[in-house]
């Protein structure tokens, strides 16, 4: 059996994702051509050929697919293995954290500061990142995502429960004080036309127009509500602190518990649970996310 060149091994994964030696090299920050010399002794060394050459790109063949499909678990657990030992040994003190950017904007941004004044010594490398990543296999330490458990292969740990609400500026809000559903349903709407139809039904009113606007992001969702396009249902966790400092005003007491995203949840891999920083991580993030409810729950509703 032929001996395999493990050193060649990332490379050929850069290469069988990218399918581009020079994106390859880039991003093992390496030359072209160690690149393509890694990939000629992988391929002489086994006999086989595992590229198709098309033009400026390589595509896995039927060899080179075989191959990926052994060496990416065997991959994947060698750099949790050694992320494993480091935490073991207390030699890392960096927490690699994986979020939205609506979260990291509009809620662990205001708080890094807490943070760093309650662990000095251990670093936040966050990530913000519409897509979801795949923790292990891009060497996160943890995640916060939203949605439903389980997610293959990792922990998830409930952090807090935040449903839709309808906000708007201060001097719209205050226009529309003590009016009804129906009239709200009438305004400048932002957000999914979907969720408003089921956040109007839940109170007997109707969707009236199309929304003038959607975002595919919180963040902006809330940034456009404070500029005053018009009224939103956004996450009550991301828009706290805008109630809090009156920039934005809930509108009506009604939440909408939307089952596929509604909670907020910590994941991470179970060989990492007891890893000390993993774990104040985890702590702060209850303890932060109390403080949030807490809050929320002495502002005044309409």
């Amino acid at each position: 059996m032929a001996k395999l060149p493990l050193n060649t091994l990332p490379a050929f994964r850069a290469v069988a994702r990218l399918q581009n030696l020079r994106a390859a090299a880039g991003e093992l920050h390496l030359t072209h051509s160690a690149v393509s010399q890694q990939i000629k002794l992988l391929e002489d060394q086994l006999g086989v050929q595992l590229f198709d050459r098309r033009g400026r790109s390589v595509v896995l063949n039927p060899a080179g697919a075989a191959l990926q499909r052994a060496v990416e678990p065997a991959l994947d657990g060698l750099a949790e293995g050694v992320r494993a030992a480091q935490a073991a040994a207390g030699t890392a003190q960096t927490v690699r954290l994986s979020v939205l950017p609506s979260f990291a904007q509009r809620w662990l941004l205001p708080r890094i500061g807490r943070w760093r004044d309650r662990h000095p010594d251990i670093t936040l490398d966050v990530h913000a990142s519409q897509q979801v990543v795949d923790l292990q296999r891009e060497g996160f330490h943890a995640g916060l995502r939203s949605g439903h458990p389980p997610w293959r292969g990792l922990e998830a740990e409930k952090l807090i429960d935040s449903p839709l609400i309808a906000v708007a500026a201060p001097a719209r809000a205050a226009r529309l004080a003590g009016a009804g559903l129906q009239a709200l349903a009438a305004e400048p709407l932002i957000g999914s036309a979907e969720e408003w139809t089921q956040w109007l039904a839940l109170g007997g009113a109707r969707l009236s127009s199309k929304p003038v606007a959607d975002f595919n992001d919180f963040g902006l969702m809330l940034m456009a509500t404070e500029q005053d396009l018009g009224i939103a249902l956004v996450r009550e966790l991301l828009a706290a602190d805008s109630l809090q400092a009156g920039h934005l005003v809930r509108l009506h007491a009604l939440t909408l518990d939307d089952t596929d995203s509604s909670t907020y949840w910590c994941v991470y891999p179970p060989e990492l649970a007891d890893w000390p920083p993993l774990a104040a991580l985890r702590e702060w993030l209850h303890d932060e996310m109390t403080l949030s409810r807490e809050a929320v729950a002495r502002l005044q509703l309409p």
